[in-house]
């Protein structure tokens, strides 16, 4: 075993190093298909992506909850997501809402194998945590959200680990992938409710006695209704973590129509995410 963990993790650095590497030729863009850095978006559409959750709402964009980021259609709304229940998390940092287009980089990274993605959408959440209005603190550690065994079986990699690393990497910060880890095995939560996942999720991580002290920075793909992040920050605030902040590539609107979409690609319905 100590042989095999050791080719892994040497695997893992070649990897990284070629990912590396491979930012920094020319390339396409995956949107528009215009001159960028390989494997990134070109400055145009990673505007036109990002620019609802990098901006405020003094231009006529939704407000968010200052909790989970969930866009809301008013500062005074109450969010459904956060209601009822006290977020083990102390703040999200999203760097799109899930819908068109940026839905389609994800689910080709996770069901489609686009391995490069893992870079592009780690440097998008490093730039969200650069334009936050509270940066992390410079001793803030990354845990990736484990995934479960039927996952890996299937994809053959950690979504949120491949995007945590990109993520560590463009903000100099470490990452611990052993910090973390799951209970027990669960039931996709891609088809059930608000409920569901949270009962789901409920004391389904623990966390090594290293966390406590610490401020750390949980990184997911996507997060839905923030079950799942609530319940692995549930685990590390126990183990004594000092603060948890919550890193989505993308945050889940809670229904189209309660987002007031702008830029090009508007017209789209936004779309229900596979994260949990």
């Amino acid at each position: 075993m100590p042989a095999i963990a050791t080719l892994s993790a040497a695997a893992r650095r070649a990897r990284a190093t070629l990912s590396h590497w491979r930012t920094l030729l020319p390339g396409d863009c995956p949107l528009c298909g215009d001159r960028a850095r390989a494997g990134r978006l070109c400055a145009p559409c990673e505007r036109e992506l990002c620019w609802h959750a990098r901006t405020g709402p003094a231009l006529g964009l939704p407000w968010r909850c200052p909790r989970c980021a969930l866009p809301l259609d008013g500062h005074d709304e109450p969010c459904p997501d956060c209601a009822g229940r006290d977020t083990a998390f102390d703040r999200t940092i999203a760097a799109f809402d899930y819908g068109p287009p940026g839905d389609a980089l994800i689910l080709e990274f996770k069901h489609g194998r686009r391995y490069p993605r893992a870079d592009m959408l780690g440097n998008l959440l490093a730039e969200a945590v650069r334009h936050d209005r509270l940066p992390l603190a410079p001793s803030t550690v990354l845990l990736p959200v484990p995934a479960g065994m039927a996952s890996l079986r299937a994809r053959g990699f950690n979504p949120a680990a491949e995007i945590a690393r990109a993520a560590a990497r463009d903000l100099g910060l470490p990452l611990r992938r052993g910090w973390l880890w799951r209970t027990r095995e669960q039931a996709r939560q891609a088809t059930q409710g608000r409920g569901g996942r949270l009962r789901a999720a409920e004391g389904l991580y623990a966390c090594s006695p290293a966390v406590a002290g610490r401020r750390l920075a949980l990184v997911d793909d996507v997060m839905t209704t923030g079950a799942t992040l609530h319940a692995a920050a549930a685990a590390l605030k126990q183990a004594g973590a000092r603060e948890v902040v919550a890193l989505a590539v993308a945050r889940t609107p809670h229904a189209p129509r309660n987002v007031r979409r702008q830029g090009p690609w508007a017209a789209g319905p936004a779309v229900r995410g596979h994260g949990y």
